[in-house]
């Protein structure tokens, strides 16, 4: 089975940086796309960043571009996204999940980050 166990979250002040990770397990990281998405309170979920598993081609939302950095460590099946220059608009759960080739998505559980002003 796929699983996805997402870690990382926690509270920081604006300014501040947080790494999240995203470990991966039953599946062949090359043949998937792994992205991150968060969802902040009373708003709908939202895409932030995206990484290939084959060639590591990577995306990021505007809002996240120059703070957000997307990586891969293929030995370790984890997918981490480093986050830098918080601001409280980024407070969300945070979601990884895993996509493969026919658009079937798979999900972890969500960790919360707290950007307090």
């Amino acid at each position: 089975d796929v699983q996805l166990q997402a870690s990382g979250g926690g509270l920081v002040q604006a300014g501040g940086s947080l790494r999240l990770s995203c470990r991966v397990s039953g599946l062949t990281l090359e043949d998937y796309v792994i992205g991150w998405m968060r969802q902040a309170p009373g708003k709908e979920r939202e895409g932030i960043s995206t990484i290939s598993g084959s060639d590591g081609s990577t995306f990021y939302t505007d809002s996240v571009k120059g703070r957000f950095t997307i990586s891969r460590d293929t030995a370790a099946t984890m997918i981490s996204l480093q986050m830098n220059m918080l601001k409280p608009e980024d407070t969300a759960v945070y979601f990884c999940y895993a996509q493969d080739r026919w658009s079937k998505n798979y999900w972890g559980q969500g960790t919360l980050v707290t950007v307090s002003s």
